[in-house]
C-alpha cells in the first residue's frame, strides 16, 4: 500500500501545480461552480445549453478526473464546486466514499436506467464510451483479432499492441477487469501487459501509433476513432474498430458521472444542472454532437453501435476499487 500512498502524494503534489485555470462562463460568487472532468468541448456545450435554458450562470473549471477527486477531498466541506462530472466512474467512488455527494433529486434518477447509475442514488451516470481494440487495417484481418482482451496477455502479441497505462480511462477499464475477473487473473493480465504492450501517453496517441504502423493494435475508447473520422481521418484511415462483445472485460461501458456537492450552498441549481444533463437537452447534445460519446438514455448517435449490440459485461459502476487498480498496476511496474 505504499506506493499507493505514493501516488496520492504524487496527485496532491501536481494539484498544487495546476491550479485548474479553465473556461470560466460567470464571474466568482454568481451562479454555480461545476469541476468538470469531462472534455472541455462537451462541459462547454452543456453549460452553454443549461444556462440558455435557465438562466443560471455557470464557471467551469477544467481538470482531470482522479486529480479533482482528489482535490474535492482535500477541500473537503470548503470546496467551491457545486457540481463534479467527470469522464470515468471511479473517481465518483472516491469522492462518495468521503462522504462528499448530496443525494441526486428523484427526479433526475428517474431519466437514467438503473444500471448506469449507484444503487444509493449520490451521483448518476452522464455519459458513456466503450472500450475498443482499434487495429491496423493494413496488418490485421477479421479472423487474426485477438476473440478477447485477456489474449493479449499472450506472448505472441509481445511488442504488438499498446494502451496508455497512465490514464484514467485505462486504469477504469483495469477497473472493469477486476471487477468481472478478480484480483489474481488480473496480475496476472497486467504483469503480461508489462511484457508485451508499448506505452503511449493518451488514447488518440496510442491510435496515432496504430494508425503510423507503429503497434498492431491498442485498447482506447471508442469515440476517439469516431472523432478523428468526422475531421480529417489522418489519424485514424488506416484503423478499423474490434468490438470484443460477449460479456468480455474488453467490452467494458465505461460510465461518466455527475455528482452535486454536500458542501454546495446552490443545491437547487446544481441540481437543476444535473437533471438537465440527464435529461433531453442534455442527451441531445451527446446524440447529435461531435462527442461521439454514448447517451445514457439509450438514444445513441446514429453512427455508433448501439449500446445493446456491445454486449459489455454487467459492472457495478459504484464498485470499480480504482485504489486497487492503482496498487496493481504500480506492482505490476506499469506505473
Amino acid at each position: 500500500m505504499k506506493s499507493v500512498s505514493r501516488l496520492s502524494t504524487l496527485f496532491a503534489i501536481a494539484l498544487a501545480g495546476t491550479g485548474f485555470a479553465g473556461i470560466v462562463h460567470a464571474a466568482d460568487g454568481e451562479g454555480i461552480v461545476v469541476y468538470n472532468a469531462q472534455h472541455e468541448s462537451l462541459g462547454r456545450e452543456w453549460i452553454e445549453a443549461f444556462t440558455k435554458a435557465t438562466g443560471i450562470k455557470v464557471t467551469m473549471r477544467q481538470g482531470g478526473d482522479m486529480q479533482f477527486a482528489n482535490q474535492l477531498i482535500q477541500e473537503g466541506a470548503a470546496s467551491p464546486a457545486d457540481v463534479f462530472l467527470t469522464e470515468n466512474s471511479p473517481a465518483m467512488t472516491l469522492v462518495d466514499g468521503a462522504g462528499l455527494f448530496a443525494p441526486v433529486d428523484s427526479a433526475t434518477l428517474a431519466q437514467v436506467p438503473e444500471q448506469f447509475r449507484p444503487a444509493n442514488g449520490n451521483w448518476t451516470g452522464i455519459a458513456g464510451r466503450s472500450t475498443v481494440f482499434a487495429y491496423d487495417k493494413t496488418k490485421l484481418t477479421e479472423d487474426k483479432l485477438p476473440k478477447s482482451m485477456l489474449d493479449l496477455a499472450d506472448p505472441a502479441w509481445k511488442g504488438r499492441w499498446g494502451a496508455s497505462p497512465a490514464g484514467a480511462d485505462f486504469q477504469a477499464i483495469v477497473g472493469a477487469l477486476l471487477a468481472t475477473k478478480g484480483e489474481q487473473a488480473t496480475a496476472q493480465w497486467l504483469k503480461a501487459m508489462k511484457e508485451n504492450s508499448v506505452a503511449y501517453k493518451g488514447n488518440s496517441v496510442a491510435m496515432k501509433a496504430v494508425n503510423a504502423h507503429e503497434v498492431e493494435g491498442a485498447v482506447i475508447y471508442h469515440y476517439y476513432w469516431f472523432g478523428d473520422q468526422a475531421k480529417t481521418g489522418e489519424n485514424s484511415k488506416n484503423v478499423g474498430l474490434h468490438y470484443f462483445r460477449n460479456q468480455d472485460p474488453g467490452a467494458f461501458l465505461s460510465i461518466s458521472g455527475g455528482g452535486v456537492l454536500k458542501s454546495s450552498k446552490h443545491q437547487k441549481e446544481a441540481q437543476e444542472f444535473l437533471k438537465f444533463v440527464t435529461g433531453q437537452g442534455g442527451q441531445d447534445i451527446l446524440k447529435n454532437g461531435t462527442s461521439f460519446e454514448y447517451a445514457i438514455n439509450g438514444d445513441a448517435n446514429a453512427k455508433l453501435v448501439p449500446i445493446k449490440d456491445l454486449q459489455a459485461p454487467k459492472v457495478d459502476a459504484s464498485k470499480l476499487d480504482s485504489k486497487k487498480v492503482v496498487e496493481l498496476m504500480t506492482a505490476a511496474g506499469i506505473l
